[in-house]
């Protein structure tokens, strides 16, 4: 399971990574949120909107079976077999091209994101041997764009009932 990425790997280095990305996952969803084009896209159930509960829920829902699916396909499946076979540059390149052709239908911004995440986030995966710390990065700044969105453009409306 180690060939793909599936152990905490470095954990000292992940830990810190992770404790240092942190910050910066959730000053991009700050920033991200006040994208109108973003904000229109997500969060992707606007019924979770509806009361705090709920989004919580549907958040919960999404770093489980999104987030960790996807981490898991680009940086596991596809990136670590990737390296040994044609050598860490072009692995990145090709698990960050195809992650981000899967951003296409999304906002621009989200989409030239992608194109930088997705290089880091190999990265991270590399020298840490695990995509467990991307999956938390990734889902962070997901999780805090919908949270910025939420509280600006739905926590009126809860109030209101």
């Amino acid at each position: 399971m180690k060939s793909i990425g599936l152990s905490p790997g470095n954990w000292r280095r992940g830990l810190l990574i992770a404790a240092v990305g942190a910050p910066l996952a959730v000053l991009s969803g700050f920033i991200g949120s006040r994208d109108p084009e973003l904000g229109r896209f997500y969060p992707f159930s606007k019924t979770a909107c509806r009361s705090g509960r709920a989004f919580l829920a549907f958040e919960a829902a999404y770093v489980l079976l999104y987030y960790t699916a996807w981490e898991f396909l680009y940086r596991g499946l596809i990136f670590f077999p990737l390296i040994p076979a044609v050598g860490l540059v072009p692995a990145l390149s090709v698990q960050t091209i195809i992650s981000t052709l899967h951003h296409f239908g999304h906002p621009p911004s989200e989409i030239f994101a992608a194109l930088g995440a997705g290089f880091v986030f190999g990265l991270i995966a590399f020298y840490t041997g695990s995509f467990f710390y991307t999956i938390f990065l990734h889902a962070l700044t997901g999780v805090a764009t919908d949270f910025f969105i939420f509280r600006r453009d739905y926590r009126s409306t809860i109030s209101a009932r």
